[in-house]
């Protein structure tokens, strides 16, 4: 049976993820903490039937809970700034981290790459945790490998509450484009397209765009345009749901807490891609 943590259990995504762990039988959700709904039962928040009567207990006591419940695995999907904090104490105490949060520092993936070794808690840091859209990172590695003279853009939509742009999944996809071009995408990056006169640099191998929506209740939709002279290729993932996003975490939560190997995990990695 795998103790987990849930960080964040009443944020959209970390309901479901909350919801399928109370229903897991491999899984024992041990605590929940949060910022909000402080002393509520879970199993009441998520809308499940929860027989441990697990209640969500506040962030901030976190040292806390760790000590008192002893998890295997914690898994967070909230905001940088918490994730940042939180899960470097998780990992400080030996837990292992299943984290989706989007937008972390390089100097919080650094940290975190040094203290998963010193503490032997391999973790999951993954932009989408989805199937279906680490399929669609695999095809478009492979696809750039014959197009590189080609025009590449990245389109992606997101629900107007989204606080990053663009998505952490837009730029792991245009960072597996560069990379499977040889170069690298800070130099290539452009954000949008500004009005001005700035001319268009052809090929991807000098400008990949990545384009941000922002509107609605939009799950996630990632787009990626390959266009050559009088033709082009689109690949395209639709979210319908944020369940693809909750049912790959349950999937991630499972795979790192036998994994042996004290590292930072793909979900590419977690469905043997």
């Amino acid at each position: 049976m795998i103790k987990l943590l849930i960080l964040g259990p009443t944020g959209n995504t970390c309901r479901l993820i909350s919801k399928l762990a109370i229903e897991d039988e491999e899984i024992e959700v041990v605590a929940a903490c949060d910022i909000s709904h402080i002393d509520e039962e879970l199993g009441f928040v998520v809308g499940v039937n929860d027989s441990n009567k697990i209640r969500i207990t506040d962030v901030n006591n976190l040292q806390d809970v760790i000590n008192e419940t002893r998890p295997d695995v914690v898994v967070d999907f909230t905001v940088a700034k918490a994730t940042e904090k939180n899960c470097i104490k998780c990992v400080e105490n030996g837990v292992r981290c299943v984290i989706g949060t989007t937008a972390l520092s390089e100097d919080f993936l650094t940290k975190m790459e040094e203290l998963v070794k010193e503490n032997s808690a391999p973790a999951v840091i993954s932009s989408n945790m989805a199937t279906g859209v680490n399929i669609l990172f695999k095809m478009a590695s492979l696809l750039t490998n014959y197009l590189g003279d080609w025009d590449i853009e990245v389109l992606e939509a997101h629900h107007h509450r989204k606080l990053d742009s663009p998505s952490g999944t837009a730029l792991t996809i245009a960072k597996n484009i560069s990379n499977s071009l040889g170069v690298k995408l800070e130099d290539v990056a452009k954000y949008g397209r500004d009005k001005g006169p700035n001319k268009r640099q052809v090929g991807a191998k000098n400008e990949i765009g990545i384009l941000s929506v922002r509107a609605g209740d939009i799950v996630g939709d990632h787009t990626i345009l390959y266009a050559g002279s009088g033709e082009r290729i689109e690949l395209k993932h639709q979210a319908h749901s944020r369940n693809c996003f909750a049912s790959g975490a349950i999937t991630a939560v499972k795979f790192i807490a036998i994994a042996k190997e004290n590292k930072i995990y793909s979900t590419s990695e977690v469905l043997g891609l």
